[in-house]
This record gives structure tokens, C-alpha cells and sequence, in this order.
């Protein structure tokens, strides 16, 4: 794959929901809720603050993270769907 985040974004692969079935109620794919979990793919080299310095990124390429339900730009490359955001739209780093 030949996808460069630049400054603070990074490339995301959302991870598959886990399907949870209530009773024998069946939810189709169009009712699903969006992933909010996924797995960092490629980071950018960081931010240049005011002064002129790049800022470090503080999530590296494998980590499993959580993001907000809207965050993002949805791109498909190869077939392959992926969401770029800024660094500052994720929540958290998932241990």
C-alpha cells in the first residue's frame, strides 16, 4: 500500500463490530452502528508547532485505538476501506 498520512493524521482500519444478536431479532448490516475501534496503519511525521518544530506523534503504526462515531474521512484503497484523522480525534490508545 502506497499511503503517507501527512503532519498529524493517520490511517485507520476500522475493526469489524462484533455481531451481537438479541434474542432471535436479526440487525441488518444498513441498521449497524459505525466501529468505533481500530488499528493504526501508518502515522504522519507529526505537527510543526508555532516555533517551527515537529511535534511527535503519540500513537505508532499498530496500535488498537478508539475514535469518535464521526471522526474522519472514509477512503478505500485496494479495495480495502480506511479512515485518515488528525491524531487529536483519538479517544484513546486500547492496552
Amino acid at each position: 500500500m502506497n499511503v503517507k498520512p501527512l503532519a498529524d493524521r493517520v490511517l485507520i482500519k476500522p475493526l469489524e463490530e462484533k455481531e451481537v444478536k438479541k434474542g432471535s431479532i436479526i440487525i441488518p448490516d444498513t441498521a449497524k452502528e459505525k466501529p468505533q475501534e481500530g488499528k493504526i496503519i501508518a502515522v504522519g511525521p507529526g505537527r510543526v508547532s508555532d516555533e517551527g518544530k515537529t511535534v511527535p506523534m503519540e500513537v505508532k503504526a499498530g496500535d488498537k485505538v478508539l475514535y469518535g462515531k464521526y471522526s474522519g474521512t472514509e477512503v478505500t484503497v485496494d479495495d480495502v476501506e480506511y479512515l485518515i484523522m488528525r491524531e487529536s480525534d483519538i479517544l484513546a490508545i486500547v492496552g
